[in-house]
């Protein structure tokens, strides 16, 4: 299968919470959209590696995305190492995309920036022909590099690049978000209060989204940053 988008992230809920409204307007622009997980989100405090699964699968059927995967790493102790990078190459080998986004350069969560490292160089490394890798079937996979990934922007906040304007969106953002039941604020839930459990969090989140949208003239934003320039042939293009 062959994705325009490939979201790369660190836990279950990442992609959700950084960019699925970015993920529901393209989806909604007719490009196909895939997401895979580094981890299961095992050393989370709050649900199991089943809730979250059940979840998780959940959030995709309502951002309607053409596939999810889990890749299995270890939750917390992932690295970027060749190992791990092989197996992201051979997600990015599977899926073909043109598109990565992936986890925030920095954060407060430390595999959030490892899986941002983690995503990039494999996004390099894949389109290397001398690196071999193989698919389920044991089949030799073909060189791919996406031709440009980019990074969402998490709890902490980072000046953006630029803004995608998801006007329209967020409220299928916030349904999908809200899947990971075990993950957010429930005041029925009688588990330990985590930081993004916190009914604060996913108002910190819409402040976000508004004051995204404000600065480009929409109602919701989502940020992205960019580690090398992006080449533009029609100034029009930015408008």
């Amino acid at each position: 299968m062959k994705l325009d988008i490939l979201v790369l992230s660190a836990h279950p809920d990442d992609a959700e919470l950084g960019c699925g409204g970015t993920i529901a307007k393209h989806i909604a622009l007719g490009h196909t959209v895939g997401l895979v997980d580094f981890t299961k989100g095992e050393l989370g405090t709050r649900g199991t590696v089943e809730t979250r699964a059940e979840e998780a699968a959940n959030a995709a059927k309502i951002l309607g995305v053409s596939v999810r995967e889990n890749l299995g790493l270890k939750d917390g102790f992932f690295q970027n190492d060749p190992e791990h990078q092989l197996k992201v190459v051979q997600a990015i080998r599977k899926f073909r995309p043109e598109i990565v986004l992936c986890n925030a350069v920095y954060d407060r969560h430390i595999d959030h920036g490892k899986g941002a490292s983690l995503a990039y160089d494999a996004s390099f490394l894949s389109g290397l022909v001398k690196i071999e890798t193989k698919d389920e079937q044991g089949n030799l996979q073909q060189p791919w590099r996406p031709k440009v990934v980019y990074h969402y922007i998490q709890s902490l906040l980072i000046e953006p690049d630029f803004v995608v304007d998801i006007s329209g969106h967020w409220n299928t953002k916030i349904d999908a978000i809200k899947a990971f039941k075990s993950q957010f604020f429930d005041p029925a839930s009688k588990e330990p209060e985590t930081y993004i459990s916190n009914p604060a969090f996913l108002k910190m989140i819409e402040s976000r989204a508004l004051e995204f949208g404000h600065a480009i003239g929409a109602s919701h934003g989502e940020g992205f940053t960019v580690r090398r320039l992006i080449g533009v042939n029609d100034l029009f293009d930015l408008a």
